[in-house]
């Protein structure tokens, strides 16, 4: 059975967050989700979090920082989503808790989405960046499976690794797609239809023989 924690803590209802360094940093992931990092200044960060630049740069130094600080929020909201799955039952339980905790999350967090659209599928050093954390947590989880008998050892890592953030991330990549595709072809004289759900799954090849 799939189980998720209903008392998930939200990295942003933290008392962290009574500080301006917390505020700052959450302001900044709405706007870069909605905007796009590029065409958001720190200036525009400042006064929507109401305080000044000076401000900003003394905990953030730069854009740079404030950056690392943004997806080091989106890598706790990951972090937090899974620890909050249930890890008892079979592995294939356990798997399918941590995908929906994630999912669900999602769901939940539309800037934590289209900062994840702009950043991972944006070719740039930024984007791999958050790709690379997201990746390490995602080893470190399998890691923890892989030593606790939860999940196949004979399965390579970068195979385990791999298919998990496929699983967890790709449907959010391709929603929009569906979304889009829904509605050019929707048709008015079935209205009793349901779009069709979207899951994304890899298939890794067999080793070859010798």
């Amino acid at each position: 059975m799939i189980c998720v924690n209903a008392t998930t803590t939200d990295p942003r209802a933290t008392l962290d967050d009574l500080t301006a360094k917390a505020r700052i940093r959450n302001v900044a992931l709405d706007l870069y989700a909605a905007k796009g990092e590029d065409r958001v200044s720190m200036r525009t960060v400042a006064a929507a979090a109401g305080v000044t630049v000076g401000t900003v740069q003394h905990h953030f130094k730069n854009k740079d920082g404030l950056r690392d600080a943004v997806e080091q929020l989106i890598v706790d909201y990951h972090a937090q989503a899974i620890a909050s799955a249930s890890g008892e039952g079979t592995a294939a339980e356990v798997a399918a808790a941590r995908d929906d905790a994630v999912r669900t999350m999602l769901e939940n967090n539309p800037p934590v989405v289209n900062y994840l659209r702009r950043a991972v599928l944006d070719p740039g050093e930024a984007g791999n960046g958050l790709l690379s954390r997201l990746t390490e947590l995602s080893r470190r989880e399998v890691a923890k499976l892989r030593e606790s008998g939860q999940a196949s050892t004979t399965r390579a890592e970068s195979d385990h690794v791999i298919g998990l953030m496929v699983r967890q991330l790709g449907s959010m990549f391709l929603q929009p797609m569906v979304d889009a595709m829904w509605a050019q072809l929707a048709d008015p004289d079935h209205a009793d239809a349901v779009k069709p759900s979207l899951r994304v799954s890899i298939e890794v090849p067999p080793p070859r023989r010798n």
